[in-house]
């Protein structure tokens, strides 16, 4: 037997604005999902993302309480170049979506730039910098 990865799940306040944001993400969410505490959005690669309401996790955990300060999670979404994380994360910002960090060429190499999901979880947006001489 062996375990392997099979889906990120996140717990939401509301389901409605996370919904909305992942989609403009490009995340496919059924139709009418918006009205679920359970929803899942199949990833690239065979992955999942799963969104479930604190409702939802309440029903089943009884004494669980959503954590406070910070996201403490962040998703990671690879662009197909850094022209791409400028225009997305304007798009996102323009939309109404908090920037946590615009976008900049980091050291590692990369064109990266974070946005906040309606909970405060990092999606981060990147692409490889071309290599100098090329």
């Amino acid at each position: 037997m062996s375990a392997r990865f099979d889906a990120i799940g996140l717990v939401v306040s509301d389901m409605a604005a996370s919904v909305a944001f992942y989609r403009r993400l490009g995340f496919a969410f059924p139709e009418g999902a918006e009205e679920q505490g359970h929803v899942e959005a199949e990833l690239p690669g065979g992955l999942r993302l799963l969104l479930d309401t604190e409702e939802v996790v309440r029903s089943f955990h009884t004494e669980w309480e959503p954590p406070s300060g910070g996201g403490r999670t962040s998703l990671a979404l690879r662009c197909d170049s850094p022209a791409e994380v400028d225009t997305l994360f304007a798009e996102m910002v323009d939309a109404g979506s908090r920037s946590e960090l615009k976008p900049w060429d980091a050291v590692w190499g990369q064109r990266y730039a974070v946005l906040l999901d309606p909970d405060g979880n990092g999606v981060d947006l990147f692409a490889p910098l071309p290599v100098s001489g090329q």
